[in-house]
């Protein structure tokens, strides 16, 4: 899977080693402290998957320009303000196997961080007068904080429909990607049309993702580094999930909720609940939504002409939903 990675870059190899730079730059300050953790969320990143969106979609329409640059910082400040964030909401003390920042420096010191990288995303555009990309980001914080509401109001009361469940993960995931790939096209300029065609194209590869995500927690030969099982133990109610309890009997439906309200952490009703939402046809139909997820993305695409950053991009919507982690 790794390869795949580097083979989507191709294009844009140059551009991500000087982006590396950029970024850390965009999160320098005069204050030690926040250094030192700044230091320590660049030597920690992931796959930069967001940039890479960002730099290809500028390609597919254009160049990368100055312009393109930061607008790639701004989403990975407000991308890495997030998981800080919620590595403080979900009490988590790893991510991808580092210490979290809350771990390292407590919460306080955490939630400050993520501020301050938020701070920074707006700076950052509006220093160099981007307000077409300030307005693609200050929307999409928004719809972030408002996802991730809906999803905790709604976990309390466990009554998700399969579209409460879209508004939710277009919401807290895919916004993001729609962000990098609509940042990616005005960053050359793009009239209103084109920057909603990149949005959506960014909205449905984004829900493919999540719908990926989600699945993980049906396999037991996942290597996600995730349980099996976890979302059942956290009370997240995901699209297999949703799918099998409409379709359950009104015994098993009330059984199997009283699991997840009560016996979330009980071993045996969590892989009994796993057992039934897969006899039930509930990962086939996930990935069948998630496919339909993707093929509307690679309808979007394929009205561009032909090029390297096309071919890239295609190959990001494949690994989007063949990944393993």
């Amino acid at each position: 899977m790794a390869n795949i990675v580097e083979d989507i870059k191709q294009p844009i190899n140059e551009e991500m080693k000087l982006f590396e730079q950029k970024f850390y730059e965009s999160m320098q300050s005069k204050v030690p402290l926040l250094d030192k953790v700044t230091r320590f969320i660049v030597t920690t990143k992931g796959k930069q998957m967001r940039p890479m969106f960002v730099f290809l979609c500028a390609k597919l329409v254009g160049n990368v320009n100055e312009k393109t640059y930061r607008g790639a910082s701004m989403i990975e400040l407000i991308h890495t303000a997030t998981l800080v964030h919620d590595d403080v909401v979900d009490e988590s003390f790893k991510r991808r196997n580092f210490f979290s920042i809350n771990a390292l420096w407590k919460n306080k010191i955490a939630v400050l961080v993520g501020d301050y990288l938020l701070s920074k995303s707006v700076l950052l555009s509006t220093d160099h007068k981007d307000y077409d990309l300030l307005g693609v980001i200050s929307r999409t914080i928004r719809e972030m904080s408002e996802g991730e509401l809906l999803q905790l109001e709604k976990a309390r009361k466990l009554d998700i429909t399969e579209d409460v469940y879209y508004e939710i993960i277009r919401q807290k995931t895919a916004t993001l990607i729609a962000a990098c790939c609509e940042i990616g096209v005005l960053s050359n300029n793009a009239d209103e049309i084109l920057a909603k065609k990149m949005q959506d194209f960014g909205t449905y590869t984004g829900m493919a993702f999540q719908i990926k995500d989600d699945l993980f927690d049906y396999l037991s030969s996942n290597v996600i580094g995730k349980p099996v099982g976890i979302d059942i133990k956290e009370q997240k109610m995901t699209l297999p999930l949703i799918h099998a309890l409409e379709t359950a009997s009104e015994k098993d439906k009330k059984y199997y909720f009283d699991t997840i309200k009560r016996y979330n952490n009980n071993p045996k009703r969590v892989k009994e609940l796993i057992e039934f939402v897969k006899s039930s046809g509930g990962l086939e139909y996930a990935v069948k939504i998630m496919t339909e997820f993707q093929q509307k993305a690679k309808d979007i695409l394929n009205e561009f002409p032909d090029s390297e950053a096309r071919s890239s991009l295609h190959s990001m919507l494949s690994y989007v939903i063949e990944r393993k982690f």
